[in-house]
Order: C-alpha cells, then structure tokens, then sequence
C-alpha cells in the first residue's frame, strides 16, 4: 500500500473530496480532544470557540458520557438497532420524558429519524404535508434547514442552493424578522399575503423558521414576532415548525430556543448537540394530533443511534435534571456578550448579533471576518464564520467552557481583530 511518510496531508489532498471545507482553513491534523480544547498529532492545543458547530454543546470527550458509552460496548451492548425496542432507548426516553418534556408541559411523540439535521427537517416537511393535504412550506430569507434536496428547498442560501443541480419547489421564502431596515414588521407582511387570496402563495402546510439562525449570521426574532407566526400558522391552518437543531440544546441558554417565547410548536426537529457526545442523532418531536406517518413511511438505517442513546441521557440527567446548569450559561451568556462588545468597538459599523452562547459580531465584511478568524487559528483559536456573506464573526464554544477558558479565548479573538485591522493582508488559507 502506498504511503506519503514526508506529508502526512497528502493523503487528503489525494484523496478526499473537494467538497471538504472547515479543514481548508484549519488544516491541522488534530489527534486528540478534551473540554474545549483540540490538540494536534504535533501536540499543538487550540481553544475551541466551533464545537462541531453545536454539535459539541457539552465539549469534547465528557467523562461520564465517555465512561457510559465505554461501559456500553465493553458490555456487549446493542451497537445497532434499527427502530427496535432496547434498553437504551428507553432510558433515554424515560430521562427525556421526565427532564424536559414534562417540565415544560409538552406532550409531544419522539420521532427518530436518520441520523442528520437535513433528515429530521425531511420528515418535518413530509408529516406537514400529510397532515394537511397541502404541498407549500413558507421558509424564511437566510434560513438554513440542510442540503438534502427538500430541506434545501427551505434554505436560503444561494451557495448551497447551487449545488443542488435542479429546480428547488414547495417552498414559499417570506422575509424574517428585522429583514428590511425600518419599521417594517414582516409578520404584517406575511399576514397580508396569506390573506390576500391574489397574493399568489398557496395555502401552506407549514411555516418552518429557526428563532436565531445560526448560518444565516446570527438574526434574532423576538418571541413577540415568534407568537406572530405561530398564531398566523393556526389561522391558516398550517403546522407550525421550530428547527432547534443548531440553536437547541442549551445553546441559546435554555434547553429548546424558544421555551420563554410563549409558543408551543406542532413539530420541532432537533440534531447536533442531541447525543451530548457528537455522535449521529436527530429526532422530531411531533404533536400526538399529528403523528401520522405510518410505520416505515420515513425510515432509514441508521434512525436512532442506540451509542448516542446513551450518551444522550448522561447528559440530560447530568445538564438538565435541575436549574442550576441553566444559570450557568446565563452568567456565560454576559461574559461573552462583554468579550464580543469590546470586538465591536474595534470595528467602525459593527453590529453585535445573537443571544445565549450563540453571539457574534457583524463586522461589515466576509474578508474581515475571515481574515480574524485566520488569524485567531493562528493563534491558538478555532472560529469561524456565518452570514450571508460571511461577515459574521461567530462563537460557538462549548457550554461547558470554564470562565478561564472563555476569557483566553477571547483574548486571542481581540488580538487577532487588532492584527487584521493594522495588518490589511490576509492570511492565506494554507
């Protein structure tokens, strides 16, 4: 077998894909991780401020969910087990049930789809559809849902869009809240189309939005614009759908993105953080009124992963079987909007964005921003970037990264700032 012992990285560029990214920018090749930190095969440590993107809330390598898992499969447990009944899933349903829906007074069905993001909106999309006999989804602009071919349809960015190769239908975009500068309120605008039966918008199955979109740059709704839609769905007769996969689990600072909103979804897809340990999960929580998918309609392989189970409830009985995790992130939550308003400052016209441990800065260009986040790899720190430009500086750290850490990796974030601003060459991705 041929072997390349001089560079170690030409085996991907021989290799793998040209569809690959994230490594494009961070080209270590990271050996180990704990907590919030990534270490290469070099022994070179980086702060973590991407964490899977979200897919690491709980950080790298937790030791109870670590030591679960391990107990696991050193015990024979079932490594895979397509939809049938095992221990492991009941346990975390049983913790699920117990720790989060029932304290928040939802009674929705647990869905288990395959095992991404893209999938669980897939299924969403098909259950709205089904329940109303309708076939139009009205998405929001900057949206994103995934890449696979209906959830695509959803997302908004043009980049991705391009890659499907064909036309994308089914979908109604509608502007999100804040989208036009003013006082435009675009839930009066959305009402004024729904009611307009010349607005040309067929009646819709759905309305899918994410409270804070996280690809899209970080634009907040307000829960008053949020409760809009939701009650604008029920008039219309369509199935409301909150995509918490990017901004649930905690990482807007409550378990669900949207639970002190007011609004209690027919559909809520979830993913990334959902296993607690970056292995593959993703689920619906989906009304009793309308589970009606019959069995194997929406299938796959790979739908419940029993590994992610059980690393799964660790971390709801670890994280949320009391408050006191919550305010801990609420105390993050200041000290990384402080971090990120000193950002700011730095930056003629920069405009803080997001809420919880989902916040960045907007500063104006997707060059800028791209040439701080260069440099802050450089550095010592793993960021990246979000926008319809990429103009978004974005912190995604783990939940669980102490103050300490936090505080570093921000100091390496303003040095890095300070540099691209005296520096104006950028720092060629390697």
């Amino acid at each position: 077998m041929h072997k390349d012992m001089s560079e170690p990285r030409a085996i991907f560029d021989r290799r793998e894909s040209e569809a690959r990214s994230y490594c494009r920018g961070m080209p270590a090749i990271f050996a180990t991780a704990s907590g919030s930190e990534l270490t290469d095969k070099n022994g070179r440590t980086w702060i973590d401020f991407l964490a899977g993107c979200s897919s690491l809330n709980y950080g790298h390598n937790d030791p109870d969910m670590k030591a679960a898992l391990i107990a696991h499969i050193s015990g024979d447990g079932i490594a895979h087990g397509l939809d049938l009944h095992t221990e492991t899933k009941a346990d975390f349903l049983a913790a699920f049930e117990q720790h989060i829906l029932a304290p928040r007074d939802m009674d929705h069905k647990v869905m288990f789809t395959g095992p991404t993001g893209a999938n669980a909106v897939e299924a969403a999309m098909k259950i709205a559809r089904r329940v109303t006999g309708r076939t139009n989804i009205i998405a929001f602009t900057n949206g994103f849902h995934g890449v696979t071919t209906g959830a695509l349809a959803a997302t908004g960015n043009g980049y991705h869009r391009g890659g499907a190769g064909m036309a994308l239908g089914g979908v109604t975009r509608m502007p999100y809240d804040g989208y036009f500068a003013g006082s435009t309120d675009t839930a009066d605008f959305l009402e004024a189309m729904l009611d307009d039966k010349s607005s040309g918008i067929d009646a819709p199955a759905a309305i899918i939005l994410e409270t804070l979109q996280g690809e899209g740059g970080l634009n907040v709704a307000s829960p008053e614009w949020v409760r809009r839609i939701a009650e604008l769905a029920k008039t219309h007769g369509a199935l409301l759908i909150i995509d918490d996969i990017q901004a649930g689990c905690g990482r807007c600072g409550t378990f669900f993105s949207f639970e002190e909103m007011g609004v209690k979804p027919d559909i809520v897809t979830m993913a990334k953080s959902l296993s607690g340990f970056g292995l593959p999960m993703a689920m619906l929580l989906v009304r009793p009124e309308h589970d009606v998918l019959g069995p194997a309609e929406h299938n796959g392989t790979f739908r419940g992963n029993t590994h992610a189970f059980v690393t799964a409830r660790v971390a709801i009985e670890k994280f949320w079987s009391d408050d006191r995790f919550q305010k801990e992130l609420a105390e993050k939550s200041g000290l990384i909007h402080d971090a990120l308003a000193e950002l700011a400052a730095m930056v003629p016209g920069a405009t803080l964005k997001g809420r919880g441990l989902m916040q960045g800065v907007d500063v104006g260009s997707g060059e800028l921003a791209s040439d701080i986040c260069a440099r802050a790899y450089e550095k010592g720190l793993v960021i990246e970037t979000s926008g319809n430009e990429d103009q978004v500086v974005k912190v995604l750290a783990p939940l669980t990264t102490p103050k300490n850490t936090l505080r570093k990796g921000f100091n390496i974030l303003l040095d890095a700032t300070r540099d691209a601003l005296s520096q104006p060459a950028t720092i060629a991705a390697e």
